[in-house]
């Protein structure tokens, strides 16, 4: 879902861009890196279902860190248009739903913190 989005994301600035109106260089270094984070989520979570738990504890800080990045920097003023940092919200929303995944009770009994003495 979020690649999905992430796509939408970077169609609406290409369409906006191709119709005249202002996109700047921050909005389209955005729209096309979180496309290719997309893969990489993806490829942590692959990794993760597959038992890694480095997969599974790089892909549980990155869903913490990347709404709060993202939506934090688009709540700049004059860094992105009020249209953009909705999408951004938006494209973030599943983000978020797995953030709270990898904190669910199942998760954290299937990954296990490794107690070293």
């Amino acid at each position: 879902m979020y690649a999905a989005l992430s796509a939408v994301a970077l169609l609406a600035v290409i369409v906006v861009s191709s119709s005249g109106h202002m996109v700047n260089t921050f909005m389209w270094v955005r729209a096309v890196l979180l496309p290719v984070a997309a893969l990489l989520i993806y490829r942590m979570a692959v990794s993760a279902s597959r038992g890694s738990r480095r997969a599974f504890e790089r892909l549980a800080a990155l869903t913490v860190i990347m709404p709060i990045a993202i939506i934090g920097v688009d709540v700049i003023p004059g860094v992105c248009p009020s249209w953009y940092a909705v999408l951004q919200v938006v494209c973030m929303l599943p983000i978020i739903r797995v953030a709270f995944v990898t904190r669910g009770s199942a998760l954290r009994a299937a990954f296990p913190t490794s107690r070293r003495p």
